[in-house]
C-alpha cells in the first residue's frame, strides 16, 4: 500500500500475511459454471474443484450426493482468504451451509414438510420460473399444492434443464419426450437435484410460501415475465391459448 515502508512489506510478504478478499456468487446454474467462476476469483484450479464436486465420496461426506451438491453453496459475498485450499473452501461454505438452515429456517421446513436439499430443489424451479420475485412465495406454494395432491410439477425450466438449452423459448411435445429424472413432465415429484444455486430469497419464499389454491400457471401475453394463475382448468385454458396466440403473433416457434 502507499503508507507501507520496506519493513512493512517484508514482513508481510515473509510472514504470508495477507487481507481476506470479498468472494461474490450468485445466478449459477451448472457445477461447471460455479469451478470455472471459483478459479477466477481464487488460486484454486476450477478443474480439480469440478472434480471434488463430481466425486461421491466428497459428495457424501458434506452430506450431499453428486446431484445436490450445489444445494451446499448459499449464494452471497463472504471474506475468505484468496489462497484458501479446496478443502478449506468446501468445509467453510459447509459452515456457512449449517449456519443459514438455523433453528427457524429448519422448523419451517419440517412444516412443509421438506428437508433442506428438498426446499433448495423447489426453490432452483421457482427462480427459473419468473423474472419476478415478488411471484416467488406464489409459485413456491402453488409447487407445493401439487405435490401435495400427487400431481406432476410440470415445470417448463426442468425440461430445459433436462434437454440443456435453457435458451428455449418455447417447449414443444418433442421436448417433454426427454427421458429425464429432471423432466417433471415425466417423472413425479422432485427432480433428483437443483436445476440452478437458489439464492437467499428463493429459499425463504419456499419457507414462507403462499398458502394459496393455485394449481396452474402460465406465462402472461404480455411477456412480462410474469405470470397468469389458475385454480383450475378451463381458466388455466383460457390463460394458456392467449399466451400461445402471443407466441405465434411474434413468430416464436
Amino acid at each position: 500500500t502507499p503508507k507501507m515502508t520496506v519493513k512493512d512489506l517484508v514482513s508481510v510478504l515473509s510472514n504470508g500475511i495477507q487481507s481476506p478478499v470479498k468472494l461474490t456468487f450468485n445466478n449459477i446454474r451448472l457445477k461447471e459454471e460455479f469451478t470455472h467462476r471459483m478459479g477466477k476469483e481464487l488460486m484454486m484450479n476450477g478443474d480439480s474443484l469440478l472434480n471434488c464436486l463430481n466425486d461421491s465420496a466428497t459428495c457424501v461426506k458434506y452430506g450431499f450426493d453428486k446431484e445436490t451438491i450445489l444445494c451446499m453453496f448459499i449464494p452471497n459475498t463472504y471474506e475468505i482468504y484468496w489462497n484458501t485450499s479446496i478443502d478449506h473452501f468446501l468445509q467453510r461454505m459447509k459452515k456457512e451451509y449449517d449456519k443459514f438452515w438455523n433453528p427457524g429456517r429448519m422448523e419451517k421446513a419440517k412444516a412443509i414438510p421438506m428437508t433442506p436439499v428438498q426446499v433448495s430443489i423447489l426453490a432452483s424451479i421457482v427462480e427459473e420460473e419468473t423474472a419476478a420475485q415478488s411471484e416467488y412465495a406464489t409459485i413456491a406454494g402453488l409447487y407445493i399444492n401439487r405435490l401435495k395432491a400427487g400431481m406432476l410439477l410440470q415445470a417448463c425450466p426442468t425440461v430445459k434443464f433436462a434437454v440443456g438449452d435453457f435458451a428455449l423459448q418455447r417447449i414443444l411435445n418433442v421436448h417433454l419426450q426427454t427421458d429425464s429424472p429432471y423432466n417433471t413432465y415425466m417423472y413425479k415429484g422432485l427432480p433428483p437435484g437443483p436445476i440452478r444455486m437458489p439464492s437467499i430469497r428463493g429459499l425463504d419464499a419456499v419457507l414462507n410460501y403462499d398458502k394459496n389454491n393455485y394449481i396452474f400457471m402460465c406465462a402472461k401475453e404480455d411477456f412480462s415475465g410474469k405470470h397468469n394463475f389458475a385454480s383450475n382448468i378451463e381458466a388455466h385454458n383460457r390463460n394458456a391459448e392467449r399466451y400461445r396466440q402471443a407466441l405465434n403473433k411474434r413468430g416464436i416457434r
